[in-house]
């Protein structure tokens, strides 16, 4: 994906993308809050900010990326102005953690169809595996600040 310019919409402007990384979420997959809580609890600088897939902004950043806003089944990392999705994501967000985490970003040496084809299978699977909530994750007060939207 290319860097597009973002045409600011619902409180949505470019500085946005400037202030560090930003995950977009699936707000009701058990699975993917406890990913985001993985990440909040390994991110002592608090570099990641998040916001659910469907907020408004991250509606309006699925937009500006070019992404269905609908049904995606991706979680989304935006790094530097460009969006990454499926493994590529999970592998670049774990990347930027303290400690040992980013060895795992060592297996981007493994052909991305592969990578991204276990990824779409755990996606397609995480509800029935992990479960899912009737509404997104409300942050705790500690973390709140973190979350884009709340």
């Amino acid at each position: 994906m290319t860097k597009q310019a973002v045409e600011p919409e619902n409180n949505f402007s470019a500085e946005l993308l400037n202030g560090g990384p930003i995950l977009l979420f699936d707000g009701v997959c058990n699975l993917c809050n406890a990913s985001v809580q993985f990440i909040l609890k390994r991110d002592p600088k608090g570099i990641f900010r998040f916001a659910s897939l469907q907020s408004a902004t991250g509606q309006a950043l699925l937009r500006h990326a070019g992404l269905p806003t609908a049904d995606i089944t991706t979680g989304v990392l935006f790094e530097n102005g460009k969006a990454y999705l499926r493994s590529d994501a999970s592998l670049r967000a774990v990347r930027l953690l303290p400690g040992l985490w980013p060895l795992l970003y060592g297996f981007t040496i493994v052909p991305r169809f592969i990578r991204h084809t276990v990824y779409d299978w755990i996606a397609r699977n995480r509800y029935r595996w992990f479960g899912k909530q009737e509404s997104c994750m409300v942050p705790t007060p500690e973390w709140k600040n973190r979350f884009i939207d709340v």
